[in-house]
């Protein structure tokens, strides 16, 4: 099996696109009051979009994104992604993190630099790990 590394870079084209589908949502009627009783709080779906359209910067979470180590292989005629982070002492421990349903890999995210630079939490860095963590196909 080999691995190729590659960093997160969603094309300028798809986030048009995804602005203008957001700007056209065609909105639901709703009965008044009803909240959640009847599926989505249009109100609380209308403040998402907004914030999906004017608040958030998805360039901003894709540099934050690929400050970790994206891998690709192939098992089984199956592609996989994954993360791989050498840890930063002198014998890392390997520790493969997994996750659940439904969640992915940004589960980890906060965790993956104490496991792999201990040192710079105020650990020993002995106790650094190489840390994996795929993404479970499907998830």
């Amino acid at each position: 099996m080999s691995a190729e590394k590659f960093q997160i870079k969603i094309a300028d084209e798809a986030l048009i696109d995804l602005n203008n589908r957001l700007q056209k949502t065609r909105w639901p009627d709703e009965r008044p009051g009803s909240g959640w009783d009847f599926g989505t709080d249009l109100s609380q779906l209308k403040e998402l979009v907004n914030y999906w359209q004017n608040d958030y910067d998805w360039r901003k979470q894709e540099a934050e994104l690929n400050r970790l180590s994206h891998f690709k292989a192939e098992i089984s005629d199956m592609a996989i992604h994954f993360v791989h982070e050498h840890g930063k002492g002198p014998d890392p421990f390997p520790i493969i993190l997994t996750h659940g349903y439904p969640d992915s890999f940004l589960r980890f995210q906060k965790i993956i630099p104490l496991l792999t630079d201990p040192v710079a939490y105020g650990a020993d860095r002995s106790d650094s790990f190489d840390v994996v963590v795929p993404s479970i196909p499907g998830y």
